[in-house]
């Protein structure tokens, strides 16, 4: 996101943060509740786990920044009615938690419709917790305006210790742009599943254009918490878009990475992170083992560059320490997992796994 206002560079000097840009580095995360009564979940049953970046309800429409098209804002009826049907398809898998990435709650480009209370509202989720990581007053940019986005954990089960952990800026940036540009956070999250482990929910929406290292440190400190739970005992569940490919994947699979002509928004560095994910895969469980997917990507692809193409790669990621049910981790690419097709939802399809909980 390239500023076009010369002028804020004197208005920011009036201030430490005149648009309340910044975050500490550790935060409480903010608390949500449906407002209605949901039914009790069985805790002895499978955990079924969700992961799902939504694209703030924007569906298929041709925004500016992905290079199709110029809109820069929903109508409140265009956003009411993606969030209807991304409703519809998380109600269909009927998850006992839900990750999000790219959810509003308050922002101008999706008319100023908090998504996350909607979500809450409108499915069998009862307990929410969100941690921005793109908040302003006003973003002075293509007519942006108000902001505020980030990462949610949605479940049936009540949530508890909801932290915001700061991650690392692009240092490649000027100051000005990463004073208004997206700042990432691990959220993390315990759910209270009576009878069981202590078990912690850890999220994150890692960088996706930086090129100077700041996604590998996104990954490795998500990783960091994992480990750190873990080792003191507790059941883990990472869950994300990591912006990454699985181990392998450079030697299977070709796509082109953007179509933007913008260097800055250009993720060119896929060939080079082959790697990044091989300690998690190691350590942990994924959704679906790296054996499997490498004997056929395509199935378990999670992401498209637009919407009149085709699913072309795995971004979107379930990881665990807990017992996975055999067989149970899907990408609901289409209509062959829960009878509804994803691809005019958002840009990533939703990925699921059923746990054993110790």
């Amino acid at each position: 996101m390239k500023l076009r206002a010369g002028l804020l560079l004197g208005w920011a000097s009036l201030a430490c943060d005149p648009f309340h840009t910044g975050f500490d580095d550790l935060e409480g995360a903010v608390s949500y509740q449906a407002s209605g009564a949901k039914a009790e979940p069985d805790p002895d049953a499978p955990l079924r786990v969700m992961n799902y970046n939504i694209k703030f309800g924007g569906g298929r429409i041709d925004f500016f920044f992905d290079c199709f098209g110029d809109r820069v804002l929903m109508s409140k009826d265009e956003v009411i009615a993606n969030l209807e049907a991304l409703a519809e398809k998380i109600e269909q898998y009927d998850p006992d938690v839900l990750v999000l990435q790219e959810v509003d709650v308050n922002s101008k480009r999706s008319a100023y419709v908090d998504q996350l209370q909607w979500l809450l509202d409108h499915t069998e989720l009862y307990y929410g917790l969100y941690a921005s990581h793109w908040k302003a007053d006003f973003i002075p940019s293509d007519g942006l305006g108000a902001m505020d986005s980030g990462n949610a954990i949605l479940s049936k089960y009540p949530l508890s210790d909801g932290q915001r952990i700061a991650l690392d800026l692009r240092a490649e940036q000027s100051s000005l742009d990463r004073y208004f540009y997206l700042k990432r956070n691990v959220l993390r999250a315990r759910l209270e599943v009576p009878g069981k482990v202590p078990t912690y929910v850890v999220a994150l929406h890692a960088d996706a254009y930086s090129k100077d290292g700041t996604k590998k440190q996104h990954i490795d400190r998500f990783k960091q918490e994992l480990d750190i739970l873990a080792e003191a005992g507790n059941t883990v569940i990472g869950a994300g878009d990591l912006n990454t490919l699985p181990p392998g994947t450079e030697k299977q699979v070709g796509f082109p990475d953007s179509v933007c002509e913008d260097e800055e928004f250009i993720a060119d560095d896929y060939r080079e992170e082959a790697d990044w994910l091989v300690e998690l895969y190691e350590d942990y469980t994924p959704d679906v083992p790296l054996e499997v997917y490498q004997a056929d990507n395509a199935s378990y692809f999670s992401h498209s560059v637009d919407g009149r193409g085709f699913w072309n790669r795995k971004l979107d990621y379930i990881f665990t320490n807990a017992s996975v049910v055999e067989g149970s981790g899907l990408v609901h690419q289409d209509e062959a997992h829960g009878g509804m097709e994803t691809m005019p939802l958002s840009d990533h399809a939703p990925v699921s796994v059923e746990l054993e909980l110790p």
